[in-house]
């Protein structure tokens, strides 16, 4: 039953539990994303019974956010360790060179 609800997750659009399985297929194969995206499941619904808060879909771009909040501050961290002073503005799409 877990596998049979992590399926029919998966194929489902612009959902967080859709962009973790194609994320995971992609690494490690289709079988163990299917278990994850399953196990993940098991996580949200046995916190949602405990706690009893409503569920809240983060989204597909949750985790791309995520890591890309990461990967600011690492790279930052880093920059400062070499001692510059770092301050982050986004740039303008125009402005961006091809």
């Amino acid at each position: 039953m877990i596998t049979e609800a992590a399926w029919a997750a998966t194929r489902t659009k612009n959902t967080f539990f859709s962009e973790r399985y194609h994320r995971i297929a992609a690494r490690r194969g289709k079988k163990r994303a299917l278990i994850a995206v399953g196990y993940s499941q098991l996580i949200s619904v046995y916190l949602i019974l405990s706690t009893g808060v409503r569920y809240h879909e983060l989204g597909a771009q949750y985790m791309q956010a995520k890591i890309e909040q990461k990967r600011k501050t690492y790279l930052s961290s880093e920059l400062k360790k070499q001692g510059y002073q770092v301050s982050l503005e986004k740039t303008p799409m125009e402005a961006i060179p091809n």
